[in-house]
Parts: C-alpha cells; structure tokens; sequence
C-alpha cells in the first residue's frame, strides 16, 4: 500500500499510466561521527547483554557443551565418560548424557530495496541502511556471523557470511552500494533467501512493509523455515499528511501507475486514517504470530533508536 493507495481509498477508481522514476541523490551515510557512534553501541550492547553473549548461546542441537539436556539409551561406540552412573546404579539401564551444544549465532540482515524505500528523497532507505550497519557492527564485536541480503522481488544482493569487528568496513561498503529500484514482493524473494542459506539463525528484516502482495507472505517465509524474524519497520511520519492541496497529479513510485485526484481535509483525514491503520495492523500480525516487531522512524538519531531495539529486547539472546 504504496503513496497511490492511499487515494485510491479516498477518491476512487484509477487511471493506468506508466512514468519513470528518478532515483534520490546519493549522500554520505557513514560519516566519522557516525562510526563512533558504532564503538559506543557496541560497549552499551554488552552492558545489556551481560551473562548472555556468545558463550551462553545454547540451541537445541545435542553436542558437547555443559547445560544438560537429556538421556538416551547407551549404544555401542559411545564415550563412556557421558554415561550416567547415578542411573545405572540405581535402576541398572545404561543411559548417556546429553548436553546443549553452544555456538555462534547467525544473524542475518534483509533490506529492503525497493523504489518505494527510496521515496521522499531516500530518508527511508538511508534510515534502514544505517540501522542495519549499527546491528550488523554489534553482531561482529560480538563474533555473531553476520550476512547481509538485499531485496525487492527477488534477492538483488548479498553481501558473504562474515564475522568480527574488523569487517565493518566491508559492511560499509556494501550497504553502501545499495540502491533503491524494483517492485516490491518479500514473499517471493525471502523465498529465495531461505533456499539460499540453509543454517538458520535471526533474520532482521528492514521494510516499509509496502508490498501489493501482503507484508505476511514474507515474514511467514521466514517464520515457516524456522528463522527467527524480527522486523524493523520504516515508517516516515510526514506521509500521513504530505503537504498537498488542491488538483494534484500522484503516481505510483514503483509501478508508474498515475492518476489526477483533488485534494481536500477530508481526503488528507482517509489518508492518515489508512496509514494508522496499515501500521495498526503490521503491530497485530507481528504480536500475534510472536514476531518480533519495532517501529523505527525516518527523523529519528539511529543510536537512539538502537537503544531502543536493546531495550525492547529479542535482538541479541
């Protein structure tokens, strides 16, 4: 539900016309003040995270770490070491240990790549790309492994599986390259994510949620595969009122569909009243399906919102 629907709801049926979209000027992302901020963030997160870092990462794989898990029957070939003696003296089976195994965590970062994340001079794009590197930075101080994935209505780039610190220049530099361009369906392009990275782990999901196809498909993807979701939602407050008044011509900035429609209180009304709804709506599906969800607006200082996600917890476990 792109910037056209909004009318669309308002003012009747469409014309279909088609127009080239211009992309936003490119501008500095990541300035000096901006990578600084990131060491900080990184110091704050294992504040928070004290006792619950890598280390005590637990999954429900068996393997050879130390929180207990279980017993099984003892088969041939078994180190004798995870035997439960206790057991067999006291009931006489010969039962093995089983414990949690403990590994890194994967931590996969999806952006949305969209025209429509670039609409409004990229503000929203730019946002998205700069939370990512902050949580991405986080993850490598913390020897996460982190991957980074761009799409639209398919994956249209994707930076390798890395880890630590020191490769937050390479993070950088491919969120960097990223654009804005393409028709937005998450359904099918996080269809092709999962087919692509088998180990499953956290996928943080950064989006507009304007997909014609449903914002659902995509995250149930995810959801369905066994991935932990946690969704980051752009939301620029200027679009629930734009500045505009009288005959207006609006269009569709991915599609290019157009239309002439006049603009009154009342039609500004319907159109904050969908947004509020459409967001509304975004929470509901999150919170009931126990996804992770956080709001993040397009003016607010990214290390203000980072806190936030920290506070908010589910990020990092």
């Amino acid at each position: 539900m792109r910037l056209l629907e909004w009318f669309r709801r308002a003012a009747g049926p469409v014309s279909r016309r088609f127009v080239s979209v211009r992309p936003p000027p490119r501008e500095e992302l990541f300035d000096d003040d901006f990578q600084r901020k990131l060491e900080t963030l990184a110091i704050v997160s294992r504040r928070v995270f004290a006792g619950r870092l890598r280390a005590e990462r637990r999954t429900k794989k068996k393997g050879s770490g130390v929180e207990f898990a279980d017993h099984r029957v003892y088969v041939p070939g078994d180190d004798f070491r995870y035997v439960d003696w206790n057991v067999y003296q006291r009931f006489g089976r010969l039962l093995v240990r089983l414990y949690e195994e403990e590994e890194d965590l994967s931590i996969y970062f999806i952006v949305d790549c969209s025209t429509s994340m670039g609409f409004g001079n990229g503000r929203r794009f730019d946002q998205a790309r700069r939370l990512c590197a902050a949580l991405a930075y986080v993850g490598l101080a913390n020897l996460d492994r982190v991957t980074i994935v761009g799409v639209s209505d398919g994956v249209v780039a994707r930076m390798p599986t890395t880890r630590g610190k020191g490769r937050i220049f390479k993070v950088l530099g491919f969120l960097r390259e990223l654009e804005a361009r393409g028709t937005t369906d998450l359904g099918s392009a996080l269809k092709t994510f999962v087919a692509q990275h088998k180990r499953r782990g956290l996928a943080v999901l950064f989006s507009d949620l304007y997909d014609h196809e449903g914002f659902a498909n995509g995250i149930n993807v995810l959801r369905y595969n066994k991935f932990e979701p946690y969704v980051i939602h752009l939301v620029d407050p200027r679009e629930d009122r734009p500045a505009l008044r009288g005959d207006v011509r609006i269009y569709d900035c991915e599609t290019g569909e157009e239309r002439e429609v006049t603009v009154t209180d009342r039609v500004l009304e319907r159109m904050a009243q969908a947004q509020a709804e459409y967001r509304a709506e975004a929470e509901r599906f999150c919170t009931r399906n126990q996804v992770a969800y956080f709001p993040a607006e397009v003016d607010a200082p990214f290390d203000e919102l980072i806190l936030r996600v920290f506070r908010r917890g589910g990020f990092l476990r």
